[in-house]
């Protein structure tokens, strides 16, 4: 998996790009169900809402067979590498769950805001990709972002510890309302199986989730292998300290699994 110059370029224009169903309906739903499976668990990892439902689920590639080898697949680390110019390595790994009815607002904020200021993190050589396991549709709390914010730099940003169940470095209404009326505000949906890429400084957030359609997106946060956080102060299952460059799987290693386990499998 390799981006077009045209992609690469559009990424650097616009600080985000989108690639539709680059992963196979048998492979989402054995990401899915996976998933589905993490989330009833207690465990330290798994936070929730307010309400109880199902918030994210951080390192899941440390205990789950399917999402071990969604985090070193090719094409998910490829591009990225492509864009650094050198090896990356696991800085977060988790599964959002915008649930049905139930799901809570994420504030707008940058993502480096967060690793800078709360792991350390030197440069803003970090990324996220972004894999759709619903369908992401208007109505069900897409990821909100507003194009070429990336180019604003490191923005000021004040904690909120309140508004939600997960702590966040976010932007004030003054910040937000400058950078919309210059970039716009876009929706990124798609169908499962779609892969989002977006720089650490774009500006992003979303709303909550009012409707019966639940909204699941795996993030990686890919790190620069030279970029690697010197200060964490979270635990370590949120800002991994394995700073090793990714060796990815075979492109197969999911469908190949889905195979040797037809339950997972629509």
């Amino acid at each position: 998996m390799h981006l077009t110059d045209q992609q690469i370029a559009q990424f650097h224009r616009e600080g985000w790009l989108f690639l539709p169903e680059l992963f196979t309906p048998g492979e989402v739903a054995l990401l899915r169900r996976e998933a589905e499976d993490i989330y009833r668990h207690d465990r330290p990892e798994v936070w929730r809402e307010k309400s109880g439902a199902p918030r994210t689920a951080f390192a899941a590639h440390l205990y789950s067979e399917p999402f071990r080898l969604l985090g070193a697949h090719p094409r998910m680390i490829r591009p990225i590498e492509q864009v650094f110019g050198e090896p990356v390595y696991m800085h977060q790994f988790k599964i959002n769950a915008k649930s049905a009815f139930t799901g809570e607002v994420w504030q707008w904020h940058q993502d480096y805001g967060t690793w800078k200021r709360d792991d350390g993190m030197p440069e803003p050589r970090a990324m996220n990709i972004a894999v759709f396991l619903d369908e992401v549709m208007p109505i069900n709390g897409p990821l909100l972002l507003i194009p070429r914010s990336h180019t604003a730099g490191d923005l000021k940003a004040a904690h909120d510890l309140e508004t939600t169940s997960y702590p966040l470095w976010t932007l004030d209404n003054d910040a937000v309302t400058r950078l919309a009326e210059a970039g716009g505000i876009v929706a990124a949906t798609g169908k499962p199986g779609g892969m989002l890429m977006f720089h650490g400084n774009l500006v992003h957030g979303s709303a909550g989730n009012i409707t019966p359609y639940p909204r699941k997106i795996v993030y990686l946060t890919l790190n620069a292998v030279s970029n690697y956080i010197r200060t964490p102060t979270r635990p370590e299952f949120i800002a991994h300290r394995d700073f090793a460059p990714i060796v990815p799987v075979a492109d197969d290693a999911l469908q190949q699994l889905a195979q040797h386990l037809p339950m997972a499998a629509e």
